[in-house]
């Protein structure tokens, strides 16, 4: 478990536990909202002497990284974090680990909720849940915080004044990350290249997606891209998979990394330079909203991102290379289930497609929330030299840009919902602990 030095602490006597899981969640939820607090309640860690400390507790999920403590831990929000590794044992004797005040309150901000009912019933703290879509196990919440009012009308009647409608926390997004950091002051379009955070996908993303970025460049001498650097990776471990004698998967594609150096005028920023000469900005910002927010398209594979897209009304084409199924049965849901199949894993371009058919399976977020399509998906055995044409395509047609951007714009809530939900928060706090609420 990391933490401050707790002789630096003072002894709480109220302690936040937010409840968590994926990087997208932390990122998106978590941070905006931890953040606010910070500036409405003076809390451990940033205020030493407060009798208020807020903890993260990250939960088992099938698609963490193993890698969000540290993410968070960068923050210096937090007085301690538990990897997910460390729930059961913190679940069975939390003793062990820290002292627990009497008082308290548990966040669901991602992952499982039954997760935040388990411990908030072990600490006896109150409970609040942030329910996207469905509040799950509403009899043992003391508050919900739903996204919309369809949320609100689906409890049981007796309920519903638990519940207050605070927004989309995904929707904030996209009035935060404003253009305060502009990316380098070149003519053309910018393409943002989302290639996955995990080496399973990542030993497949990048040879595709730099040889992809070469056809673009190709069509479009203009265009300019950049590649948001996951937490989970850094620049050797990109380098690493572009070498077809560290990733026998490069063989199969003709791009690759020759150097990658920093900008004369910004030695923050560094570009990747392939051995066709495209040029290929690195983010290392995270999260990187500020830079994704000035993107006209963005190629993506699935996850995560096609929400934190989708809320940053970024146009989007949503890539799934299948021909790669060696790999494939270390990826998420659906697709890794059958990459793991002996036989019927060859015949994988068939079953997704009926499977899609028959269920509407659809894989990226936004077309997951409006259970229709929104943005493009391109699965099965795909070619780079392809998907360029489709995304040049795209990037000629400003209509058809701005029609995918007010689509994903509809989908999203008002801005607004992290100010809601801190004041829920603090509101729930002043029953329990304070003697007059904040803001």
């Amino acid at each position: 478990m990391n933490s401050i030095s707790p002789e630096l602490l003072e002894k709480p006597t109220f302690s936040i536990v937010v409840i968590s899981n994926g990087p997208g969640e932390i990122t998106t939820w978590v941070k905006p909202v931890v953040e606010r607090l910070h500036s409405k309640l003076l809390m451990q860690p940033k205020a030493i002497d407060s009798k208020i400390c807020i903890r993260l507790v990250l939960v088992p999920c099938p698609n963490a990284t193993g890698n969000e403590h540290k993410v968070a831990n960068q923050w210096h929000y937090f007085e301690s974090i538990s990897p997910a590794k460390h729930f059961w044992t913190l679940l069975v004797n939390p003793h062990k680990y820290s002292y627990w005040p009497k008082k308290g309150l548990v966040i669901f901000l991602g992952g499982d909720q039954f997760w935040s009912v388990l411990l908030s019933a072990r600490l006896r703290y109150l409970h609040l849940t942030y329910a996207e879509w469905i509040a799950r196990w509403p009899f043992w919440n003391n508050r919900i915080a739903a996204m919309s009012e369809k949320i609100k009308q689906s409890l049981p009647k007796h309920l519903r004044k638990r519940c207050t409608v605070v927004g989309d926390l995904m929707a904030d997004l996209t009035s935060q990350a404003k253009d305060i950091n502009p990316l380098p002051n070149k003519q053309g379009e910018w393409v943002a290249l989302l290639p996955g955070s995990k080496k399973a996908k990542l030993c497949v993303g990048i040879p595709f997606f730099l040889e992809l970025a070469d056809e673009l460049s190709k069509l479009l001498p203009s265009c300019n891209f950049l590649l948001p650097i996951a937490p989970t990776t850094n620049i050797q471990e990109l380098e690493t998979f572009s070498n077809s004698r560290k990733n026998p998967i490069a063989n199969n594609y003709q791009s690759g990394i020759k150097k990658i150096i920093s900008l004369k005028n910004d030695q923050s920023l560094k570009v990747m330079i392939t051995k066709a000469g495209t040029e290929i900005t690195l983010i290392e910002e995270h999260p990187a909203h500020n830079a994704l927010s000035q993107c006209d398209l963005a190629l993506t594979t699935v996850g995560a991102n096609t929400a934190e897209l989708g809320a940053l009304a970024v146009p989007m084409i949503v890539i799934i290379p299948t021909q790669h199924l060696n790999v494939m049965q270390a990826w998420d849901g659906f697709l890794g289930i059958i990459g793991r199949l002996p036989i019927l894993k060859w015949f994988i371009g068939i079953l997704i497609s009926f499977w899609r058919l028959r269920k509407k399976g659809y894989m990226a977020w936004p077309n997951i929330s409006a259970n229709r399509l929104i943005v493009p998906e391109r699965i099965g055995t795909l070619y780079p030299k392809d998907l360029a044409q489709e995304a040049f395509d795209w990037l000629q047609s400003p209509n058809r840009l701005e029609g995918q951007k007010e689509d994903l714009r509809s989908l999203r809530g008002q801005p607004g919902a992290t100010k809601r939900m801190t004041k829920e928060i603090i509101n729930l706090i002043s029953k329990e602990f304070l003697s007059s609420s904040d803001e």
